[in-house]
């Protein structure tokens, strides 16, 4: 393949990045996923233009990575890569249309979120005992992920100006800079509270750089990263019943199998979720219908006898 072929790559990420405002992780995910397939394509036709490239290529490329031992999960992002690709092809005029609609991704089994139980998520929310400035944080910043179901980098983005305190609720941008607002109950707004008044001020006091405006600060007193979130919740953290060690997800899945539990209706927990897809918030359903095949066997007398 000549060098400016490249060139189409290069103007597919700038159209992510700006038409699509696609994050980073989506960005850089899917400019390696292309590279990867022109870079193999080069190997096999030197001389192959994209407009030749036919779905038979595409399976090739499918069964080197199979060969390769990459798991489904990580195929089926190439192919979601590859589509998007041509598709941005077509629009442009390079390619007449989408070979990479006529290949498959390989199924992959469908593995249930790890869910806490109401009695685990207390464990955890009540684990922080200190009352020092980042033990004050550690119990909002856990209270507020249980309370909204927020991807931890949502909840880094989060800053005052955000926060409604007339209705509880908070303005944050999730996937593809696509805003929504999430809620929050007593409990949180306590711990919020608490926070504001008597942490933030001192790890404010620590740094240099003045007020930015972020909701959640670090012991240097700017913002919180994604990966210092993970360490708070971690730090509390004990194994659950079922073995798994809990993360920040886990408590976004606590929230929506519990809201489900609970007899919210699907429609909203996708939309207090983000998801753009109501069959993404799905899938919860089938971890509260386990849970409840759970409960059954272990409370109905006669439960050995059915599947």
């Amino acid at each position: 393949m000549s060098d400016n072929l490249y060139e189409a790559i290069d103007a597919f990420v700038l159209d992510l990045q700006h038409r699509r405002r696609a994050s980073g992780n989506t960005v850089r995910g899917y400019a390696h996923d292309v590279v990867q397939l022109a870079e193999f394509l080069e190997r096999t036709d030197p001389h192959l233009q994209w407009s030749d490239v036919q779905p038979s290529h595409l399976r090739a490329f499918l069964a080197e990575l199979h060969r390769l031992a990459l798991s489904a999960r990580s195929v089926e992002r190439k192919v979601a890569a590859l589509r998007a690709f041509f598709k941005y092809l077509q629009r442009q005029g390079t390619v007449t249309r989408n070979p990479a609609q006529a290949v498959n991704a390989p199924r992959r089994e469908q593995n249930l979120p790890k869910v806490l139980s109401q009695n685990e998520v207390e464990g955890l929310l009540t684990a922080p005992l200190g009352e020092d400035a980042l033990s004050i944080r550690d119990r909002a910043i856990l209270e507020l992920l249980y309370a909204t179901g927020l991807r931890v980098g949502e909840l880094t983005r989060i800053q005052l100006g955000d926060i409604d305190w007339q209705q509880n609720a908070i303005r944050v941008m999730g996937k593809g800079n696509k805003a929504r607002v999430v809620l929050f109950g007593r409990a949180a707004q306590e711990a919020l509270t608490d926070y504001l008044n008597r942490a933030r001020p001192q790890l404010l006091a620590v740094g240099r750089a003045g007020d930015d405006g972020w909701l959640f600060l670090n012991a240097r007193g700017t913002r919180l990263t994604d990966r210092s979130v993970r360490r708070v919740v971690d730090r509390y953290a004990v194994p659950a019943a079922s073995g798994f060690k809990p993360t920040p997800h886990s408590l976004r899945h606590s929230f929506a199998t519990h809201l489900l539990d609970s007899g919210a209706d699907l429609r909203t927990v996708q939309e207090l979720l983000g998801h753009a897809n109501l069959t993404t918030t799905q899938i919860y359903t089938h971890v509260s219908r386990e849970r409840l095949k759970e409960v059954y066997r272990k409370a109905h007398p006669r439960s050995a006898d059915t599947d």
